[in-house]
């Protein structure tokens, strides 16, 4: 729990340092650190050893900034936190700050799950559902899952729509126990 405030607290930062228009590009390169991070023992090792002095763990940031090409925003950000010895929570930073983004510019994050690939009339019908549901406009992630018998299953937030022939037949058993 404290974590998730403490990370809450950073990502709050994040987005009143970087500013709501810079942020989609901060999240994305945060994202690319954090996945060099679970990579690479080595770089997880030279952010968090506290025997690496301030000078040195910078210069190293640096050097790895602008191979991957980063921001100064960013480069700013993950010395802070490796300062702090908070880097560890950096996905949870990112997927605060992503939430945040997306509540400010009043959208939301769908996740739509199909056994097959979905055509782009299709896509649009979807989209626009979903609108109106949420009351917001809906940025959508296709994820193929063969193993689903028909149907769609969406992940909005927290909230799941099962339209799913498996979803359907679990409530019908529900109503039917229920009586």
């Amino acid at each position: 729990m404290k974590k998730v405030k403490e990370a809450r607290r950073y990502a709050k930062a994040l987005l009143n340092t970087v500013g709501i228009e810079n942020i989609p590009q901060v999240i994305t390169e945060l994202g690319i650190v954090n996945d060099l991070i679970v990579k690479s023992r080595e770089f997880k090792s030279f952010l968090i050893n506290p025997q690496i002095t301030p000078d040195e763990r910078e210069k190293g940031i640096k050097q790895i900034a602008g191979r991957l090409r980063l921001s100064e925003n960013t480069v700013k950000f993950i010395m802070h936190l490796s300062e702090l010895g908070v880097i560890l929570s950096l996905l949870e930073i990112i997927r605060i700050a992503t939430a945040l983004y997306l509540e400010k510019k009043r959208k939301a994050k769908a996740v739509v799950m199909t056994p097959i690939e979905i055509k782009k009339d299709y896509e649009e019908r979807l989209k626009s559902s979903l609108k109106k549901l949420i009351d917001r406009d809906v940025d959508i992630e296709y994820v193929m899952d063969p193993s689903l018998l028909g149907g769609v299953l969406v992940k909005v937030g927290s909230t799941m729509y099962d339209t799913t022939i498996k979803g359907q037949l679990r409530l019908l058993k529900s109503e039917l126990v229920r009586g």
